[in-house]
């Protein structure tokens, strides 16, 4: 197989790397749609659940970063490109 025919096979959707900031900053690489599955997780750890997890989703997947940070501040969380 050559490095093209590689490069085509690769998934087109963007992975992000999610930080958590309460446990030892542990991260995981995860798909947009898995973000927050990966949060409600972390957060479940502490018997905590948010109704901004999902918020936090929805704005990675509309790119829209200002949001991002503002709800991973309140989520202790980062969130960034992979």
């Amino acid at each position: 197989m050559s490095i093209i025919d590689f490069r085509r096979r690769r998934s087109t959707a963007p992975t992000f790397v999610v930080v958590d900031r309460l446990h030892g900053r542990r991260a995981d690489e995860v798909p947009g749609e898995e973000i927050a599955a990966t949060v409600s997780s972390w957060l479940a750890e502490l018997d905590v659940d948010s109704p901004l997890i999902d918020a936090l989703e929805l704005a990675v997947q509309k790119q829209d970063w200002p949001t991002v940070y503002a709800l991973g501040e309140r989520l202790s969380v980062d969130v960034m490109v992979a």
